[in-house]
């Protein structure tokens, strides 16, 4: 996530990356034609003034915590299940931000969520509207459920393609073909669904008795919709833990 996040903000931000690892860092800076500031995430850093973009995993908050000093303009944390209150208690800062961008960034073309301190809000969307588009929402509650659909759906919207695809090749399709066609179904979908409701999508295309309505009947049979929202279900829970 940190990668494609850096892909999206490079051109438009500058990044400096905190790691322990120089070799893996200067590999990411020629990765990204040596546009980076690097440095070794060590005792001392001190981060005053700066914002920070937390980007490691949720059990190394502590450790990275315990490197940095001095009190940050603010925190923008992509740690998945850590809460505002978790964030406060390690580092000190003026300004909290949750937020949880998804693997489009690396495109310009996430869907971020944001939550937490209202006086860092317009910076902070300012800042991740460089890799997409952004959602404020109200409470850290709202944040995790909906973290389930934007920060997991692009797993799951690759599983839907991976088996619509399958599902064509099995009929007679060549797989060049399949994938090919369902990138365009993908890319033609995004503005039906900027300006339809998804059930309206479905009526427009499902005649009386038609092919749709027996595609969308097998579904049905099958309980893809329940799946799918057991899914939505299982991740929130997890997100807790």
């Amino acid at each position: 996530m940190a990668k494609a996040m850096i892909a999206g903000l490079v051109n438009t931000h500058q990044i400096e990356v905190l790691g322990k690892d120089m070799v893996k860092l200067r590999a990411l800076n020629d990765a990204f034609g040596g546009k980076l500031s690097l440095g070794l995430l060590q005792e001392g850093v001190d981060v005053t003034g700066k914002t920070l973009l937390l980007c490691v995993k949720p059990h190394a908050l502590g450790a990275v915590s315990s490197y940095v000093q001095g009190e940050a303009h603010g925190l923008i944390s992509v740690l998945a299940g850590t809460s505002l209150k978790a964030l406060q208690e390690a580092f000190t800062c003026k300004h909290l931000i949750r937020a949880m961008p998804n693997l489009a960034a690396a495109h310009g073309a996430s869907m971020t969520l944001l939550t937490g301190d209202n006086d860092f809000r317009e910076t902070s969307e300012a800042i991740l509207k460089s890799i997409g588009k952004t959602h404020w929402l109200g409470t850290e509650k709202e944040f995790d459920i909906a973290m389930a659909l934007t920060g997991s759906g692009p797993a799951f919207l690759a599983l839907v393609a991976e088996a619509l695809c399958d599902g064509v090749v099995r009929e007679g399709l060549k797989r060049e073909d399949a994938t090919f066609l369902a990138r365009g179904l993908f890319e033609g979908f995004a503005p039906l669904l900027q300006a339809n409701h998804p059930a309206l999508i479905k009526e427009a295309v499902m005649s009386p008795g038609g092919v749709t309505a027996a595609g969308l009947g097998a579904l049905e049979d099958c309980k893809a919709r329940s799946a799918f929202m057991l899914a939505i279900k299982k991740t929130y829970e997890k997100t807790l833990k």
